[in-house]
Parts: C-alpha cells; structure tokens; sequence
C-alpha cells in the first residue's frame, strides 16, 4: 500500500477533520462532516470562514509544508532546528513534526496520528501508519513534546508554590519559560519591563515573573547550561485547571506560513479583520499597541506576534499583548515590523494622517483611529516620564526608548 499517515485533528478534545499524507510529500486537510453540520460547532480559524460567514471546507493538497493554520502550530528557527534534531526529523517535515509535538500546541488543537480500520471505516487513536509517523514522538525526549510557536528557546511549566516545574510528560502546564539568550544579553529583563510598562499603559498583557534558571525544576539537560534569569509568562491560552483555550495568531488568519510573517500582510489587513470580526473595541485597543510599539522601537510585531482568542469557543476577542521587546536595543533598525499602509515602516511615520490612511484602507471609520492613537501616545509619554527609572533596566535602554519616543512624538502631524 502506498506511504500514507494520517492526523486526527482535535479542537477542544473534539475530532474536528484530519491531516493526511499521501506518499512521501501531498498533504491534505478535510473536515469531519460532523464538524461540518454542527451549527455550535467551535471556531477553529478565522481563516476557514467564507465571506458569507460559512465553513470553507475544500482544500487543495499542499507538498512538504502543511496547511499555513497548522505550519504556524510550530516552532521557528533554532527552537524547531533543536526539536527537529533531538526527534530524528527532517526540520522541514511539517507532517511528521505535528505528530512528534501534537499533543501541546498552542491553543486548543491537538494533532494525534491515529490508525486506520477499512474494515470498520473507524478512527482509532495510537499507531499510525507507517511507524514514520509515530517514531520522532518516541524518540523525542519528555519534556521536549511541545511546541509554543517561536524562536526563542521556550518551555511549558506548572506553577506550584510559587515555584516552577517543567512537567515530566513535557506537556501540560499554564506558564512559558522563555530561557535568556546569548545573543540578546538581558532580553528576558526587558521583556519583562516593557510587558509592565504596557500595562501601566492600559494594555491588557499576561502576567509575568523573572525566574533564576537554576530554580527551574525539570529543565532538560538540553536547557541547563542557560545562565541568569528566565521569564516565566502565564499561558492565555490554558486555565489553571489545565483546560485549553483556543487561539490563532494573524499568520494563521491571513494564510501565511512562517517565514512569511513579514510579509504576506501588514497592519492595515489585521485592523481590518479586527473591525469586521470583532468590532470598534477591538480596532482601538490594537490602534493602542502599535502606538505602544512605535514608541518603545519594537520592531518585531510581526502577525504571529498578535492573536484572537476564543473565551466561548465561538467568536473572537483580541488577545492580551505578548512578545513586547525594544529591539532598537539590539537592532539598528528604526522600522516597524510590518507596513503600516502604502509600504510606511519607519516608527516616525506614524502620524494623524498615517492612522487616518490605515482606517480608510481598513474600511474603519478616520476619527475614532486617530483619536485612540492621540490617546495612547499621550498616556505613554505621560506613563514614562513616571516609570521609566523605576523598570530595571539599564541607563542605554532607558535613553534608547526615550530617544526613540521622542523622535516619534516629535511628528508635527502628530500632535499639533
């Protein structure tokens, strides 16, 4: 019989379709047709959604890489060249990656290779076949069976007694450990301080702690050599009761894998997915943070650096800020991560107009944009002047934003 593997494809404990391999390199995703005709069913992605509201439900097979929903499940750069290597898996098999690290992805999604029976024409979860599908799982060390999408060395843990522990089965647990990086001297400390400034700013951000590596219990052998402190972030997308909830990032949305997080869309497509799916708050609270970014010289706010969460299983709700790092600390680069309409980048290009332009391209209505992106900048400058030697970070990174925030503000456009 030809080479084929096949996914179940579970959202909420529910199987929902499958993922399956046809020889050596054809993919193809389908439904569940009790999915299908389930008018409650849960939302899996913004993405499967038509322009009448209903369910897309055909798909053409994709060779190598996985659907963009699915490849975004995983892993980036040095973390997926890690996992890929301890699993025995070509880094560039996205099929059989799902299965080594299906069991605790991000959300509520979980990828399991199943069996299949002709004879009864059933589903069964365990071995897949061929043994191919199975084996990166087996072979993957415990706490390496996760995949919290990103470059960053990251690790799911439970929290207990105010102490961190990475779960022995390697999945589980309502906190990221993001570990510090040699590259990037003090990044966890920064992230740390810019997360609190963006909530001294009205952003809705998870809560965060920085953690010594060495109190860390379970960390891989892999992971025990990182020095000074980690920052551990509550898990939006998992209760403490270990319950899932579903998420999807804008790369998932807007059909974009990975490497294209940079460039499939730019802002004006997220605020206008927000505007229509979600409504006026959404845009404003999103209007709030690329003002934020701009401000602080975050050049990394990329899609998969902005996501939708589904409290009711149901319908969408912008999801708390993550990821807010200054990268003009350790990037001489004065742009934006993404266009911010009409191929505008820089952070001083952010103006009345600008906001105005992006609402207009967004379909969204120009004053209530322009006023919420006054707003934010005021409350920063003001939130600044009050905070800014009190977040513990060092007197360059200090006089790197305020000059940045600066300049921006400085924008005669802006506030005349």
């Amino acid at each position: 019989m030809a080479d084929i593997g096949v996914l179940d494809v579970r959202l909420h404990g529910r199987s929902i379709g499958t993922l399956t391999r046809l020889g050596r390199d054809r993919i193809v995703f389908g439904f569940d047709p009790q999915y299908v005709d389930d008018p409650d069913r849960a939302t899996l992605s913004l993405s499967f959604r038509d322009p009448f509201g209903g369910l897309v439900i055909d798909f053409v097979p994709t060779r190598t890489w996985v659907h963009p929903f699915f490849s975004n499940l995983l892993p980036e750069g040095s973390l997926l060249e890690y996992l890929a290597r301890a699993a025995g898996i070509d880094p560039r098999a996205e099929f059989e990656l799902l299965a080594a690290l299906g069991e605790d992805l991000s959300g509520a999604v979980t990828t399991v290779p199943i069996d299949m029976d002709p004879g009864a024409g059933q589903r069964t979860p365990g071995r897949s076949t061929p043994d191919s599908v199975v084996g990166p799982w087996l072979r993957l060390p415990a706490p390496l069976r996760f995949s919290i999408a990103g470059v960053q060395p990251k690790l799911s843990a439970a929290m207990a007694a105010g102490k961190l522990t990475v779960p022995v089965h390697g999945v589980g647990g309502s906190w990221i450990v993001k570990l510090p990086s040699a590259a990037f001297p003090g990044l966890p400390e920064q992230e740390h301080a810019m997360m609190r400034l963006a909530g001294l700013n009205g952003i809705e951000v998870p809560e965060t702690r920085l953690v010594p590596v060495e109190e860390i219990e379970g960390l891989p052998r892999a992971f025990r050599s990182f020095m000074g402190r980690a920052l551990a972030v509550r898990r939006f997308d998992r209760l403490d009761d270990g319950t899932r909830v579903h998420i999807e990032d804008f790369a998932q949305i807007l059909g974009a894998h990975p490497e294209q997080k940079y460039l499939r869309a730019g802002y004006r497509e997220i605020a206008e997915v927000l505007g229509r799916e979600i409504g006026d708050d959404a845009v404003t609270e999103f209007v709030r943070r690329l003002v934020f970014c701009a401000m602080i010289g975050n050049g990394d706010a990329h899609l998969k650096n902005w996501s939708v969460i589904y409290p009711d299983r149901r319908n969408p709700r912008l999801a708390p800020a993550y990821d807010l790092v200054s990268t003009i600390a350790y990037v001489d680069d004065d742009r934006m991560a993404l266009e911010w309409v009409s191929g505008e980048r820089g952070f001083t290009d952010l103006s009345d107009d600008l906001l105005a332009r992006l609402a207009s391209g967004a379909r969204l209505a120009q004053r209530p944009v322009v006023k919420a992106g006054r707003e934010a900048m005021t409350r920063f400058l003001d939130v600044w002047a009050t905070v800014k030697l009190d977040l513990g970070m060092p007197d360059d990174m200090v006089a790197g934003i305020e000059r940045n925030a600066n300049r921006v503000w400085r924008k005669e456009s802006v506030h005349e």
